[in-house]
């Protein structure tokens, strides 16, 4: 044996969402500091950005919203001090300052020797891997993000052209199927509001590979949205293909230059149908299950979601661990330290409120809204332990951000002590049940092994 990354044995640790706005090496409580080891001692940790890191150089252009995530640069540090060594750029935030500020903290990153994926000058940058070398072998970490406004989108250049600037996005195609006399109303209102006849006009001005003709006894397509005929009521979704197809040029780049591979993925969108009740937040989309085996299937051993703020369940495929939600790992969302008049306004405040009182008042002091709701502040760390090329075992460390705490320290992580930790493995058995994966609780870390 020549190299040491021969055996096949690494560790790597994934967390959810890191909105950061504070400074964290000053804190010494002996669960953080336990935290910060287990996040060190992994060959690889992994955290998504759901913050924009500039010093506010560029405007905000108009954005029509009250949430502005901006963190100061100097809080990668921190990051890099709790033990990651690749984040993930690509969210529903990412463009909260437009091109300029994403483009901003794309720089900052770099500067503060953190590796990203997720982000890049065009669409190929922003789907390519970024790579870590570790004593296990080269690891390949990509990104992307199924909840995004379309200008964060990155786009392809062309001979002579630059692309397109912004995030790696996964689209998702939704088909509504409804019962039989609903799917004939909907026709018959379609017909009698003259929509129908629209939409005749609009395709002649497009080609016709662009805007194919539909059945119209199996589909309606009304106000953006398809509908199918059914025996009973149900939403899917489906990835994109074209995004697919894209997405998996790099995938099979990843597999034949990288030792590892590991897919992160920012997801708000919730299942509709399928395990949990009928079909609840709990519940992943169809197309995130979907795009998660896709990149199993292509060569990766970790599959990482984030963005709904809280855990979702877990499912053992193919021998490799899904991540359907891995929740917040720093969730300071309310202590940005300033903001835009748009945020502001978009809470009924006037020209005399500060940052204090915006934070203060988007969960009306902690009695709505994320602050109010324990699951928000309750997370885990899973730490994935592979010997001779195969996953043997995964540790997972419940993690408490300080539920009712004042709002100067709360969303802040350590290591939970009982009960939450019970709380939160409990949580953890009951919603990753459906996909038939056993979680062992051991004092307060759930295992599964393999």
């Amino acid at each position: 044996m020549v190299y040491e990354a021969e055996e096949g044995n690494i560790s790597i640790a994934v967390a959810g969402d890191a909105m950061i706005t504070r400074r964290m090496r000053m804190f010494r409580e002996p669960k953080f500091l336990e935290m910060q080891k287990l996040l060190k001692d992994a060959d690889v940790s992994l955290v998504n950005l759901e913050m924009l890191f500039h010093n506010y150089e560029m405007s905000w252009q108009g954005k029509a919203t009250h949430s502005f995530q901006v963190s100061e640069p100097r809080n990668l540090d921190e990051l890099k001090w709790l033990g990651f060594d690749v984040v993930t750029t690509a969210n529903n935030h990412s463009y909260d300052y437009s091109e300029a500020g994403f483009l901003a903290t794309l720089d900052n990153v770099k500067e503060h020797d953190l590796l990203q994926a997720g982000g890049g000058l065009d669409v190929d940058e922003a789907r390519a891997p970024a790579y870590l070398d570790t004593p296990g072998g080269r690891v390949a970490v990509m990104a992307g993000t199924s909840t995004y406004s379309e200008d964060s989108r990155a786009g392809p250049g062309r001979a002579g052209f630059p692309g397109k600037p912004g995030v790696n996005a996964l689209g998702h195609n939704t088909v509504h199927y409804v019962r039989r006399h609903v799917f004939d109303a909907l026709r018959e209102a379609k017909r009698e509001l003259g929509y129908a006849e629209k939409e005749e006009t609009s395709r002649s001005f497009v080609p016709i590979a662009a805007s194919p003709p539909v059945d119209p006894e199996t589909e309606v397509r009304l106000f953006d949205q398809r509908f199918r005929p059914s025996d009973e009521y149900a939403v899917k979704t489906s990835c994109r293909p074209e995004d697919l197809e894209d997405i998996s040029r790099w995938l099979r780049g990843a597999a034949r230059s990288a030792d590892w591979r590991v897919y992160g993925m920012h997801c708000h969108e919730s299942g509709t149908t399928g395990q949990y009740h009928g079909g609840s937040r709990l519940a992943p989309p169809d197309f995130l299950e979907e795009f998660a085996r896709f990149t199993i299937d292509q060569g990766c051993q970790v599959f990482f979601a984030h963005g709904s703020h809280f855990l979702r369940g877990i499912e053992i495929y193919k021998n490799r661990p899904i991540f359907y939600s891995l929740g917040n790992f720093i969730f300071q969302n309310e202590t940005v330290q300033w903001l835009p008049e748009p945020g502001y306004s978009g809470l009924k405040l006037g020209a005399d409120a500060t940052p204090g009182d915006w934070g203060w008042t988007r969960s009306g002091g902690a009695e709505y809204g994320f602050a109010a709701d324990p699951v928000f502040y309750r997370s885990a760390i899973p730490v994935c332990r592979y010997e001779n090329g195969d996953l043997k075992e995964i540790r997972i460390y419940p993690i408490d951000l300080g539920f009712r705490k004042p709002m100067g320290q709360r969303g802040r992580p350590v290591l939970a002590d009982e009960p939450v930790a019970q709380q939160v493995l409990r949580w953890l058995q009951e919603v990753s049940a459906p996909y038939g994966t056993e979680i062992s609780i051991e004092e307060n870390v759930g295992v599964i092994r393999l």
